[in-house]
């Protein structure tokens, strides 16, 4: 199969759909065509994941299709990345993700996670109950733009204040963002403790980072 037999469209829609069998299927045909991997990075996988967070903000997709959306492209993008890396295709911004320290809950951060992932982020998530320490030195190592805090838990909550008191006192990570969301977080809260964005969703934290970036 050759680049100008390949209907490219069908990525957008295995993406959009959740199959993530079918995505994988013609990612590969495509990397065998030599089709540009920036092309259906930028044409394909970003329009459908921004497609899936419209239809979650209408009230037509639910949090299942979130996460089947987004792990069809996960497994899409993981065939292209190393070609990415090869031709030195840059991320729009690199994310540090984590759930803070004392919090377990893994689904919401791994939902933002998928969603900024498949905006064109890259994402360095490192897992449920990080303390302040750990996401200080994973953005300084990463030279992270932004870092991402989910919490789910009232008592946890707290957790959020301390990271970003520890990232603040860092000269380095002046022009780091940090951003925070989940179930007990609110926009006044986020103003409280001095966080650069609050969103509620995936698809808002999505918009919010690209937002801070373009800023």
């Amino acid at each position: 199969m050759t680049e100008s037999t390949l209907d490219l469209t069908k990525l957008y829609e295995a993406i959009l759909i959740g199959d993530a069998s079918a995505a994988k299927e013609i990612v590969e045909a495509a990397i065998a065509a030599a089709v540009d991997p920036q092309l259906l990075v930028t044409g394909q996988m970003i329009p459908a994941m921004d497609e899936v967070g419209r239809r979650f903000e209408a009230g037509e997709y639910f949090v299942p299709e979130l996460l089947i959306a987004g792990r069809a492209m996960k497994g899409a993008l993981a065939l292209l990345q190393p070609l990415l890396a090869a031709r030195g295709v840059e991320p729009i911004g690199r994310v540090v993700i984590g759930t803070v320290k004392g919090d377990m809950h893994d689904i919401g951060k791994g939902l933002v996670a998928s969603m900024l992932e498949g905006a064109g982020f890259e994402i360095i998530d490192l897992g449920v109950d990080v303390s302040a320490d750990k996401f200080v030195a994973r953005a300084l190592e990463t030279k992270a733009d932004i870092v991402a805090l989910s919490a789910l838990l009232t008592t946890t909550m707290l957790s959020i204040k301390d990271v970003i008191a520890a990232v603040r006192k860092i000269d380095a990570l002046n022009g780091c963002k940090i951003i925070i969301g989940g179930a007990p977080v609110t926009q006044q809260y986020a103003d409280s403790v001095g966080a650069d964005g609050y969103s509620s969703n995936a698809n808002g934290a999505v918009t919010l980072a690209r937002q801070l970036l373009s800023a």
